[in-house]
């Protein structure tokens, strides 16, 4: 018999939030293992990597990673460089590291010093989904359409959901639940409900 998959949590590049969509999906799940968020103010890719791989290496059996901005792209320079099979990822509203965003958050000078550029943009090596936004500040559309391609990922249009965090007006976001057990299924594994 399979054993159901861990659901892996990788944060963006801020701390996790009471009521943030991952928070909340981590508390009803019920084998999750989370990427310990290291601050906005730590812009080291490279140690950003590191920490999914250990908690990765930790975990026994099938994965499905769950990461929300910044934790795509952070999660897209691990799938490259890691040994761990992973059955699948969620990519939600990916950021447009390679575009200028909103002031307060990285600049592309920033990013390219931490390491986070070129972002990665080779296929996946596992069933990939991307949920997109339609108004997302930090990832036009147009561009994160054009980011799930290149790494081979079936795109969710999401509509206009902003950048999908509290500071959009989400705090639950009960589609996730629907989005991994799709990749439970194109990853023929078991659900983990």
């Amino acid at each position: 018999m399979t054993k159901s998959p861990t659901i892996l949590i990788v944060p963006g590049l801020r701390d996790h939030a009471a009521g943030h969509w991952q928070t909340l999906l981590a508390q009803r799940l019920p084998k999750v293992a989370r990427v310990a968020p290291m601050g906005r103010e730590d812009l080291h890719c490279a140690r950003r990597v590191a920490a999914i791989e250990t908690v990765a290496q930790s975990i026994d059996g099938p994965l499905i990673a769950v990461a929300h901005s910044g934790g795509c792209i952070m999660l897209a320079h691990w799938l490259a460089g890691t040994s761990r099979r992973v059955t699948a990822a969620l990519m939600a509203t990916p950021p447009d590291f390679e575009s200028p965003m909103p002031e307060g958050f990285p600049t592309i000078a920033a990013l390219q010093a931490g390491g986070w550029l070129p972002v990665p943009r080779q296929p996946l090596p596992c069933p990939t989904l991307v949920a997109a936004s339609r108004n997302d500040p930090l990832g036009a559309y147009t561009r994160v359409v054009v980011l799930a391609r290149d790494w081979g990922a079936k795109l969710v249009d999401l509509g206009a959901v902003g950048h999908l965090n509290p500071a959009s007006g989400f705090g639950d976001w009960p589609m996730a639940d629907g989005l991994i057990a799709e990749l439970h299924n194109m990853a023929g594994q078991p659900a983990a409900h």
